[in-house]
């Protein structure tokens, strides 16, 4: 058994990973890119390592949690050295592609005015622009059935409120940073609300939960 901050590179000409010990129960590999974590994620969907529990994908890693009386960390890195061999062999199949209807403004995108003055632009342009992309689903976070969604104009690209919302109402769709998404349910975040969705996007009794997934593709389309 390994124990936490203990890292080995592994060279796949010309991707590099990295693999950490994260806790006695589980391993973070570090991958080069959003699509290598979605080709290893189906690798391991696809072909289920006896001990693991649950895989959790990020951005740009995946963390694999497992049961430490069946596998240790040594065990279950060889498998995973073994199926990142077959990344470049992996075809994903084409994105699924998600259309959310938005109203923008007013009481349901509260910092839209305030955002568009931040990057000089008219309140009607940042809809323009928000609506005229198409997003994918790089992961899923902070709460159930969150997307963090890149492909954000650069133009858009606005920090996070310095004092978060203690409720943010629910289906608000947001900017933070470099990413937009919506709010599945009521939470607290720091998000810039730019508008708001009446589309159900976490359903606790449906088979899959999130209305999206990693690897979705995802357009907002405005509504009045």
């Amino acid at each position: 058994m390994g124990s936490g901050g203990s890292a080995r590179d592994l060279a796949l000409s010309p991707r590099m990973i990295t693999f950490a010990y994260a806790s006695d129960q589980s391993l973070m590999v570090y991958l080069d890119s959003n699509q290598s974590v979605v080709k290893l994620l189906r690798l391991l969907e696809a072909g289920p390592i006896a001990g693991v529990r649950n895989l959790h994908p990020a951005y740009a890693s995946l963390l694999i949690v497992f049961d430490s009386l069946a596998r240790d960390h040594a065990a279950i890195e060889s498998i995973v050295r073994e199926r990142t061999e077959q990344l470049d062999s992996i075809v994903l199949p084409e994105p699924r592609t998600v259309e959310i209807p938005v109203r923008y403004g007013a009481d349901d995108g509260p910092d839209l005015d305030d955002l568009a003055r931040l990057h000089n632009l008219a309140p009607a342009r940042v809809v323009e622009l928000h609506s005229s992309a198409i997003y994918h689903v790089s992961f899923l976070g902070f709460v159930p059935g969150f997307a963090y969604l890149g492909g954000l104009p650069a133009s858009l690209s606005t920090p996070r409120l310095e004092t978060p919302r203690k409720r943010v109402p629910k289906g608000s769709v947001a900017i933070g940073g470099s990413h937009t998404g919506v709010y599945p349910f009521e939470t607290p975040g720091g998000w810039r609300l730019i508008g708001r969705t009446p589309l159900e996007i976490f359903d606790a009794d449906s088979a899959g939960l999130s209305r999206l997934r990693i690897g979705d593709q995802v357009r907002f389309t405005p509504i009045a």
